[in-house]
């Protein structure tokens, strides 16, 4: 093989995006630009439902506080409520989402880790989690629900649906403003 054709084989090589960029799944994509948001906080505002008596007329922020490869723990405060954190993981091109919810001292709430899991690699911008078996014994009533958590440039949301019921909930956390850092959630030791 001539000098010529190696450096053109070579170069045509080199013009090709590489394997690990085209693969990346839509969970990836999703994952890391979550990611991209750690270490910043954010403020929203309930959108459903608009009467909420415990987020209603509440100051709400999200702090993307904690990331790992395969971990991302986001501390959502409601007013001068600081007991819930959503933690997020992934593994295998699925995540898990589990709600974490501490009383002031710290300890674990009864009602604690619930939440769900992908059934597919989803959108890059939209997650959807439906309940597992640990929230099906905790929370029998939440057996049907559906979570999904969508980002893009301007915003991330929150929202939940329980499948046969009136229940729904939509959080919107507003993506273009950073906020000042908040203090830790309950329960929490940096």
């Amino acid at each position: 093989m001539s000098l010529k054709l190696i450096l053109l084989v070579l170069s045509l090589l080199l013009s090709i995006p590489t394997i690990a960029q085209e693969a990346e799944t839509p969970s990836q994509h999703f994952w890391n630009t979550l990611k991209s948001h750690c270490g910043k906080a954010y403020q929203g505002q309930l959108e459903l439902p608009k009467e909420d008596k415990d987020f209603g007329g509440k100051q709400l922020i999200m702090h993307v506080r904690k990331c790992t490869e395969n971990e991302i723990k986001i501390p959502f405060f409601v007013g001068d409520d600081k007991s819930r954190t959503w933690i997020l993981n992934y593994d295998s091109n699925r995540m898990s989402l589990k709600h974490d919810h501490r009383h002031e001292d710290g300890t674990e709430d009864d009602v604690n880790f619930y939440g769900g899991i992908t059934t597919n690699s989803g959108t890059s911008d939209i997650q959807i989690f439906s309940a597992d078996e640990h929230t099906q014994q905790l929370i029998p009533a939440a057996a049907t629900n559906i979570w999904w958590i969508t980002i893009d440039d301007t915003k991330f949301t929150y929202n939940l649906r329980r499948l046969g019921t009136d229940r729904v909930f939509k959080v919107v956390m507003d993506l273009t403003q950073t906020i000042e850092t908040p203090d830790e959630p309950w329960g929490w030791v940096d």
